[in-house]
Formats: structure tokens, C-alpha cells, sequence
């Protein structure tokens, strides 16, 4: 059944798609959008999904499948757990999903989407030229073709390889599959033996044997976790980590929604700790969107592509809420012709141009596409590639003790390097990638919490700018819990939530992941992720407001007194970092003096609900 879909949807896309192995033509223009129905290239014809709430058993929906007029069946053997289905050969799809999803055991339904690996990526080539060396105060290791990788040095891999390579950090790949093992007629690359591979799983064939039979996911995998200082080949970012090898794409490079959503909870489910997509195209589906909710209410950080039209449109899933999407830059740092990009857009990273020859692509060790079971090193172009450098960064920063999604994007972008003036622009998002500025912003010891450091230096400037009566004491204020607690919501949030109700959905769930987070980033649970702050939560409005009350209640200025020297710290730390954009600012360079001038609100709010009071 799912070689019909597979099949049909490809020569839907083949009508569309531009037969061109480069991606340095000009971006075709959007289609002009009527707002009839009709079947879109990217929908597998007669095709579509149904998403039961889990524990929906097949007796159930085999019981209302003669009124919906469908044959519905589970996607895969996942699928008696997740709940997704599928069905082919509806004839009026829009009518059978209304009567769908009038069922209360239906999450959701829609035409089943195709996504696919973005054309013109691929091209097997043997580089004979190198890039110079730049690694003095590195690690440099001595894979032979090391040098040719531009690329990781732009990102600066060799000083940020001597904080972290992965260890212990699980990055499923949701691809074409890996050439991870000697299985019938597929063959291991040679550059991937003595590398860690976690159990995954092939949704297209349904099987346990995740194998590329295509190539692009073997090379988005090399950059990820290359074996690396083995004196072959090429190296990987992330070479310590633990590759899952997890087939969605078939060896035309398509997949189905359905396919690829129940590979996201897989992942989750199984300990993945990064989840890679190079792949994109296929419109918005809710069952995939869901899936990427479900796997970052998991802790796990979910990391698309950008996609590879050349226009200001991120694609699906890199546009979806909880994931990273990423742009491709060349060899100089600036956007590759080819990429996407848009106001969903998170970051961008290496991912080739090969304008400049085939040494501006991204080389890695993969499968000829002609023939599987040989070896090929080849240079690729696209988001596809570029993706996985971040992917494999966050799998740096799990290994150095990040705790979760949110920690994980604060660290990457705050070490992103800025491209103009802007905090954050639609061609770049929050800037370059930059393994070594994002370890930094991780960081370790004092560095690791910065926002909290900042507010108890802020808290001795307030107490030694108080006369003598005045002063509260430096160890009388700081070992009470009135009013360190409130500090410490305001700067670090509850950090050891996540770890302990990670599981919790829901309300619940909600009510965790504000927790974990800074008092002033709730703002991303009530509003949703977002690329700006809400300028009223990164500001000095709750304090202030707070504040009146302890004119009444005198009980609660210890409380709220930590409360501002908290958001003070964080404001003053986001001032200092450049971090956040905020929404509703006419020009993006207010967004730092409204900061600086909160800070100094929040420290008069604080100076005030500190002093002790003395006799006239």
C-alpha cells in the first residue's frame, strides 16, 4: 500500500519539480493560491491520515469505517500504539473526512501529505582540493580529507571539540535511512564502522532494518557522527554521539506524513535525545505537527530544514512551533542562493554552494545512489546539509549538561554569530551557527546560569548603595526564602522540573514547561514560541504591579524584592547577550535600551522593597 502512495505522489511531485541536479537557478515564484479544494502535488491522490487517540483499537475504527465509506489501516506496527492510520483509493476525500472527524476518538484527519529529500542536493564527485588548515589552538584530527571541510571550521569545531563531542547523546535521523550495517545486499560505509548506533526503525518497508537505499540520509548522518581521528576519510560534528537510524524517505526520496509522524514519537519514545530532519515540502499536516508538540514536551530538541525553494517561506515541518529551522549559508557565511528562508526561520549553518566547484560543497562518506552497497565519498548542497551541523551541536550541548529543548535553543542562539546589526533577521534568524560561542553560552560553573549571577551582583550594587541603617545585611537577605525563591524563578525557573514530570501532558505539561522556565520566558507557553519576546514580560510590568501591594502588605516586600532583583538579572543578561528580539518595536535597535532602562526600574523596585526601615 505504501509503495502505491509512494509511487503515485512521486509522479505528482516529478510534474512540479525541476529535473535540475543544481540549485542555482532562479527560485520558481509561488503558484497564485484559489481558495477552491483541490488536490495539491505534495497530497498523495486518494490518499489520507487519521490520527485515533491512543489506545483506539482496530475493532473500534473497523466498526465505523462502513459509515465514513473508507478502509482504514494502522500505518504501521507502531500504529496499534500511536494510533495513526491511513487509507487508499477514497473517492471524495473531503467528504469522508467531515464524517471523520465528527468521531471523538479522531485527534485529527487529513489528505496524506508527501515530504521529500529537496531536489538537486545530491552529486558524487572525488575533491581534489583542500581548504587551508586554521585549527592552531584545536583539536585537529587526522582524517586524511578532514581539511576539505570548510565547513567545520566555520563553525569552529576544533576549539569547541576540546569541550564536547557528543558523548552519551542519541540524534535519530529521519531520512533515507543510514548505511549503518551489512544487512543482504547493503553495505556499512567504511567511514561509519566503530561508530554507535542505537536500534531504529524503517516506516517505509516496516521493518527493523533502517538501510539507505538512497544516499541522502547516509550523508546527513556522516555530518552528524562521522568516525572521526581514524585515519580515514572525512570527520563528524558530533562523532562521540549515537546515531538512530530511522527510515521515513524511500529510495525515490519521498515519505508520507504519516510515515514521518509516527517516526517523531518513535524517537521520543526511544530515547533519541536530538531528532534531525533534511526533508520538507509537504504543506502543514496536523498529525506531524502534534508529533513534533509530543517530542519537545519529551525534552527533545527537533531540529528541519529550511528548505531548499529560494523564498521567503520556511517549509513544513522547519515551520512548525517546537521545531529549529534552519537556512543554508556557502563558503563566504552568506545565505546560499537556494536556501529559504522566513519569519519561521531559527538559524542558519553550513550547508554548500557549489557555484564556487565542488569544493564549496559538504563532504561527507555515503552510498552511491546507483548502487548501494558502494562507497562514495560526495559533496552535497542544501538545507538538508545544513541541518545536521545543528542537530549535531545540540547533541554538544546535551552532552555538556543541557537539560532540555528550551536550554538547548537559548545556548545556540545566543552563540549564533550575528550577521548585521539585527538580533535577528528572516535570511539568518538568530545568526551563523557557532559550536564554540554556543558552548560558551552553556557554559559551565558560574557561566552556566548567567541571568542568577547577574542579579546577585545587581543585588550587592543595591546594598552597597544603601546607608548603613538601611542596609538588610548581605547574609540576612540571601539565606531567606522569601525572598531568595522569587530570585531564583525570575533567573533559572525550576530547572529540575523537566527531569522529574518530563512525562506530564497537557495542562499538566504546560504547567511544567512554564516551571522550568525563567518567570519572564512564560511568555512562550502563553503566546507560543515565537521569534521576538513579549516586551511586557521582558520588562519591569510584574514587579512594578507586585510592588503596590506591599504598601498594604508589608509581609511581601522580601518576596517581592527578589522577585525584581531576579527580572533585573535576567533583563540585564539579555541586554548583555543581544539575545532576544521583542515584538511591537518600531526599529529592532530599541529592543536594547528598553532593556537597560527595565533593568534600572526593576533595581529602584528592589532598592526600595529591601530597605529597612528607620526612626526619623
Amino acid at each position: 500500500m505504501k509503495r502505491w502512495i509512494l509511487t503515485s505522489a512521486v509522479l505528482a511531485l516529478a510534474a512540479c519539480s525541476s529535473p535540475s541536479d543544481s540549485e542555482e537557478t532562479a527560485p520558481k515564484e509561488a503558484p497564485a493560491v484559489d481558495t477552491s479544494r483541490r488536490v495539491l502535488a505534495e497530497e498523495a491522490p486518494g490518499g489520507i491520515v487519521v490520527d485515533f487517540k491512543d489506545g483506539t483499537t482496530k475493532a473500534e475504527f473497523d466498526a465505523w469505517e462502513a459509515e465514513w465509506g473508507v478502509d482504514l489501516e494502522f500505518n504501521s506496527v507502531e500504529g496499534q500504539r500511536t494510533g495513526v492510520t491511513i487509507a487508499q483509493g477514497v473517492e471524495n476525500v473531503d467528504a469522508a473526512l467531515a464524517r471523520i472527524l465528527q468521531n471523538p476518538a479522531v485527534e485529527s484527519a487529513e489528505p496524506l501529505r508527501i515530504y521529500s529529500v529537496p531536489p538537486g542536493e545530491a552529486a558524487v564527485t572525488d575533491l581534489d582540493s583542500s581548504l587551508e588548515e586554521d585549527s592552531k589552538d584545536g583539536y585537529t584530527p587526522n582524517d586524511p580529507d578532514y581539511p576539505k571541510q570548510w565547513n567545520f571550521r566555520m563553525i569552529h569545531m576544533p576549539s569547541a571539540w576540546k569541550e564536547s563531542r557528543g558523548k552519551g547523546v542519541v540524534v535519530a535521523v529521519l531520512d533515507t535511512g543510514i548505511a549503518y550495517e551489512d544487512h543482504d545486499d547493503f553495505k556499512q560505509v567504511p567511514d561509519l564502522k566503530g561508530a554507535k548506533f542505537k536500534k531504529g526503525y524503517d516506516f517505509v518497508n516496516d521493518d527493523e532494518h533502517a538501510n539507505d537505499d538512497h544516499g541522502h540520509g547516509t550523508h546527513v548522518a556522516g555530518t552528524i557522527a562521522q568516525v572521526t581521528n581514524n585515519g580515514q576519510g572525512v570527520a563528524g560534528v558530533a562523532f562521540e554521539a549515537t546515531l538512530m537510524p530511522v527510515k521515513v524517505l524511500n529510495h525515490f526520496g519521498s515519505g508520507t506524513s504519516a510515515d514521518i509522524a509516527e517516526a517523531i514519537r518513535f524517537a521520543a519514545d526511544n530515547g533519541a535525545n536530538v531528532i534531525n530532519m533534511s526533508l520538507g515540502g509537504g504543506g502543514y499536516s496536523k498529525v506531524m505537527a502534534d508529533a513534533v508538540e509530543y517530542a519537545r514536551k519529551k525534552g527533545v530538541t527537533v531540529v528541519a530544514a529550511a528548505g531548499n525553494a529560494g523564498r521567503p517561506r520556511v517549509e513544513f515541518p522547519a515551520a512548525y512551533p517546537g521545531a529549529v529551522a534552519v537556512a543554508a549559508v556557502g563558503p563566504g557565511g552568506s545565505r546560499a542562493p537556494y536556501s529559504s528562508y522566513g519569519k519561521e526561520l531559527d538559524i542558519a549553518a553550513p550547508g554548500g554552494d557549489k557555484r564556487q566547484g565542488d569544493a564549496g560543497g559538504i563532504l561527507q562518506n555515503t552510498i552511491d545512489p546507483r548502487e548501494p552497497s558502494r562507497s562514495v565519498y560526495a559533496a552535497y548542497q542544501g538545507t538538508s546539509m545544513a541541518t545536521p551541523h545543528v542537530a549535531a551541536v545540540a547533541a554538544l550541548l546535551y552532552a555538556e549538561g543541557a537539560k532540555g529543548p528550551d536550554e538547548v535553543e537559548k545556548a545556540l542562539y545566543a552563540g549564533a554569530k550575528r550577521v548585521g546589526e539585527q538580533a535577528w533577521t528572516e535570511e539568518y534568524g538568530h545568526g551563523l551557527l557557532d559550536a564554540q560561542a554556543s558552548l560558551n553560552a552553556l557554559g559551565g560553573g558560574i557561566s552556566r546560569w548567567p541571568s542568577m549571577w547577574w542579579a546577585l551582583a545587581l543585588l550587592a550594587l543595591v546594598l552597597l548603595t544603601m546607608r548603613g541603617r538601611e542596609r538588610p545585611g548581605y547574609l540576612n537577605v540571601l539565606v531567606r526564602p522569601s525572598f531568595l525563591v522569587p530570585l531564583v524563578l525570575a533567573t533559572v525557573g525550576v530547572f529540575f522540573a523537566r527531569s522529574w514530570f518530563g512525562g506530564a501532558s497537557g495542562v499538566a505539561g504546560d504547567v511544567v514547561d512554564a516551571a522550568f522556565l525563567p518567570i519572564p520566558d512564560w511568555q512562550r507557553i502563553i503566546f507560543g514560541r515565537g521569534k521576538v519576546a513579549n516586551p511586557l514580560f521582558y520588562s519591569s510590568l510584574i514587579p512594578l504591579l507586585l510592588s503596590f501591594l506591599a504598601i498594604k502588605f508589608k509581609g511581601l516586600r522580601s518576596a517581592i524584592g527578589g522577585l525584581a532583583l531576579g527580572f533585573a538579572g535576567f533583563l540585564a543578561y539579555a541586554a548583555w547577550s543581544k539575545a532576544p528580539s521583542l515584538a511591537w518595536m518600531p526599529f529592532h535597535f530599541l529592543a536594547l535600551p528598553w532593556l537597560v532602562v527595565n533593568t534600572f526600574i526593576c533595581l529602584i523596585i528592589a532598592r526600595a522593597m529591601l530597605r529597612k526601615e528607620t526612626a526619623a
